[in-house]
């Protein structure tokens, strides 16, 4: 059967991730609750959830109390949510959709708060994508003062929003470790942070150095092989490179992939095998 799911991976943080003491990190993967059984019998310690899948801004309560009975009734450990925002919003531009964004985030951050999920994932390349012919220096003006409403309510809840740089072919607007760094100083909020994506540094051609540089802003990871955004392993693709790096900085948490699958049930198990061998042969420099 073929399947296409999304995995991701976090450091520092979550039910899984905060724990410092662990001599490697936890490896998780971003899906929907069904497949939980299949993911924690391949060995991962946690599963990504999305934000309209389960969190379910657009619907009701009762909706939402449903999927956190079934998450419980799985015993599944949510650390984060993907896919912040449907992309008919709007963060740039000129009438941007600020207000509905902020009440959007309040009832994501509140639900997250009681699934016990710690971090929301702002990627949503498309929302974010500057028009064309409008003013750059606006439009990052604009996302700040978006992202410092959002920390305010990500606060009350105990959730982090962390910043995703995407590739230049998703967006036009935060596409390295740097340019996530500087919304972050600028928002000057502890609950906005920043999610580093191997994918997307190695197709920016982005060096594993700049993980160190901004690696105390680091508070989630992404991870896929470079040319197709296949699962660790299936193109051989060298993570140890990136993975020094964060082991430069301390991180000790999570690890998993966001990519694509063409069978979860055979697949799972050596990908994670594939990033647990790279992790421990990646060196400290």
């Amino acid at each position: 059967m073929k399947t296409v799911l999304i995995l991701s991976a976090c450091f520092l943080g979550g039910l899984v991730c905060c724990t410092t003491s662990r001599p490697s990190p936890s490896y998780g993967v971003c899906s929907q609750l069904s497949d939980y059984p299949a993911i924690q019998a391949a060995g991962y310690d946690f599963i990504e959830l999305s934000v309209g899948g389960f969190l379910a801004p657009a619907q009701s309560d009762s909706v939402f109390l449903s999927h956190l009975a079934e998450m419980k009734a799985l015993e599944a450990k949510p650390v984060s949510c993907t896919v912040f925002l449907p992309g008919d919003y709007k963060a740039v531009g000129e009438a941007p959709h600020h207000d509905e964004i902020v009440a959007w985030g309040e009832i994501t951050f509140r639900r997250a708060g009681q699934a016990g999920v710690r971090y929301i994932v702002f990627g949503s390349g498309g929302v974010r994508r500057i028009p064309e012919g409008f003013d750059r220096e606006r439009a990052v003006q604009q996302f700040v003062a978006l992202c410092k409403r959002l920390a305010v309510a990500a606060q009350r809840y105990g959730v982090t929003l962390v910043v995703e740089p995407l590739n230049r072919a998703e967006t036009n607007l935060v596409n390295s470790l740097e340019e996530g760094a500087a919304i972050v100083e600028a928002v000057d909020h502890p609950n906005v942070r920043l999610l580093c994506d191997l994918y997307h540094m190695s197709r920016e051609n982005e060096p594993a150095s700049e993980i160190v540089k901004y690696g105390k802003y680091i508070r989630h990871c992404h991870i896929a092989e470079k040319e197709t955004r296949s699962a660790p392993g299936t193109q051989g693709d060298d993570f140890r490179p990136y993975f020094a790096a964060l082991k430069q900085i301390g991180y000790k948490g999570c690890i998993s992939i966001e990519g694509r699958w063409n069978d979860l049930d055979s697949q799972l198990a050596p990908a994670l095998a594939y990033m647990k061998r790279q992790f421990e042969e990646s060196e400290k420099n």
